[in-house]
């Protein structure tokens, strides 16, 4: 290749990647003009008025007792009428081990229940799916190469699946309760439940926040903390957007109305992830979300190899949301493109693979004075490079303010900023391009659809000890920043 044939190429690159790396700013930029919709935590509760019944799904698979030990002291400590909640365990039938571990803890928790969820040859099963039968929001089980499927992949959905229809049949329909569910790991606040009873008065469906733990840890946890920091703890409340903007949700710490669900086709067991897809389904259908700001206390993955087993569920999730769901849900052009954007933020650190190293070609010849770039796109370079540094110092700021969540000590918080450093992050974002790489190709091979568990290894124990000592003695936390 002649070094014109190999300037000009460079010089393409380069001018597209800034255009591209412009862009994603923009999209920034519509995200954090949106509103946020947060649940007043303080809010005043009539004298007598009844609380909402609560139903807390716990999903688990080969959980160390420890790990739900922790969950379950948290859950311990919660500030609501005993008679107007339920905690249900919901572990597969053959997890043996993590049955006789949730067994024991009864007995030491007595709030505690465990449903082992059957296969999907039994015939409890016979109420999942005459209820998709008789519901065309369930639009995967009448349509499409898996119409009519029994044999449900075996994850969290599945479990989750179950467990709701059970409780709703029970209970009369979903009528007069709302879903709440959160993962192995989680710790909510004490004041979780009562958000949730204020928030349903205003918003169909409610997000907690998440804030990791363990985060000083390693620094593969620092680097999986610090998508959170970005994500759950600052661009994602935008999506509430007073009902305008295509919501996901997050997984964990949630409040559905047991009613919605049940008329909207419950959870679509046929992704790698049910966060997205379920969220856009509530919106389609005129549902609005609303944030709760204190967090749910949970662990990251302390390896990079756990942490990109989790991201790539996440980024084969994403696409099979973001594909077939849309049409079978008649979204329009423009509610896709809306809900596409969701998931731009994280396909823009595919740019890096080539905006980097052109960027750095671009500095050295601009400072030999052999750069063959006309002026213009060195003021475009300039442009991107300013609102990147507004931007990630906006994002330091806010995450030194949410370390205080976690971290008592400033000079821990001081070393979780350093260990987050641009440099290291650069260097993580390129990371991302493993399981951006290997989700994509899951979502092409139409794999993921089983549960490949993120390993939980009781991170918390400690903090989550700590925590409630704390809360025990003063008033729940507050709005978290």
């Amino acid at each position: 290749m002649s070094d014109s044939l190999l300037t000009t190429i460079l010089v393409v690159l380069f001018i597209a990647s800034q255009v591209l790396y412009l862009c994603s700013f923009f999209v920034e930029g519509y995200f954090y003009t949106r509103p946020v919709n947060w649940v007043d935590e303080e809010e005043a509760i009539p004298p007598g008025e009844t609380l909402p019944y609560i139903v807390l799904l716990y999903p688990v698979l080969r959980e160390l007792e420890t790990t739900m030990r922790t969950t379950f002291k948290a859950l311990a400590k919660l500030d609501y009428p005993a008679d107007r909640f339920e905690i249900v365990a919901i572990p597969n039938h053959d997890d043996a081990s993590t049955i006789d571990s949730l067994e024991r803890l009864s007995e030491e928790f007595t709030f505690l229940k465990v449903m082992p969820i059957p296969p999907t040859s039994d015939p409890s099963w016979e109420v999942v799916w005459a209820q998709w039968e008789s519901n065309p929001k369930a639009y995967w089980w009448h349509a499409g190469n898996r119409a009519k499927q029994r044999d449900l992949p075996a994850k969290k959905t599945r479990q989750m699946i179950y467990a709701f229809y059970q409780i709703a049949d029970r209970r009369g329909g979903g009528e007069d309760f709302l879903l709440n569910y959160i993962d192995a790991d989680s710790a909510p606040a004490p004041n979780h439940f009562l958000s949730g009873a204020r928030g349903i008065r205003h918003y169909d469906v409610l997000q907690s926040t998440n804030v990791a733990g363990n985060l000083n840890s390693s620094l593969a946890a620092s680097f999986h903390a610090f998508d959170h920091m970005i994500w759950d703890g600052r661009k994602y409340a935008h999506m509430t957007a007073n009902g305008r903007h295509p919501f996901w949700v997050l997984g964990k710490g949630l409040f559905f109305k047991g009613s919605d669900l049940v008329a909207l086709g419950g959870f679509n067991p046929w992704t790698a992830i049910e966060d997205p897809e379920v969220g856009m389904r509530f919106w389609k259908n005129g549902r609005r979300l609303g944030m709760i700001a204190t967090p749910l206390i949970e662990e990251v993955p302390e390896t990079f190899g756990h942490g990109i087993t989790q991201r790539k569920r996440w980024v084969a999730g994403f696409f099979q949301s973001l594909t077939t769901p849309l049409k079978a849900m008649d979204f329009t052009f423009t509610e896709k493109l809306r809900a596409w954007l969701n998931f731009a933020p994280c396909l823009s650190l595919a740019f890096n693979i080539v905006g980097l190293p052109v960027g750095i070609w671009a500095l050295v010849t601009w400072i030999n004075g052999t750069g063959p770039l006309p002026e213009w796109t060195y003021v475009l370079a300039g442009i991107n490079m300013a609102i990147y540094v507004i931007m990630m110092g906006s994002q330091y700021w806010l995450t030194w303010k949410r370390t205080k969540l976690v971290l008592d000590r400033k000079r821990d918080r001081l070393y979780y900023i350093l260990r987050v450093n641009p440099l290291f992050i650069w260097i993580w974002w390129f990371i991302w391009l493993v399981p951006l790489w290997i989700g994509w190709g899951m979502y092409r091979r139409d794999h993921g659809l089983t549960w490949e568990r993120t390993e939980k290894i009781d991170a918390n124990a400690e903090l989550v000890r700590r925590r409630l000592g704390e809360t025990s003695r003063s008033s729940p936390p507050g709005r978290a920043v």
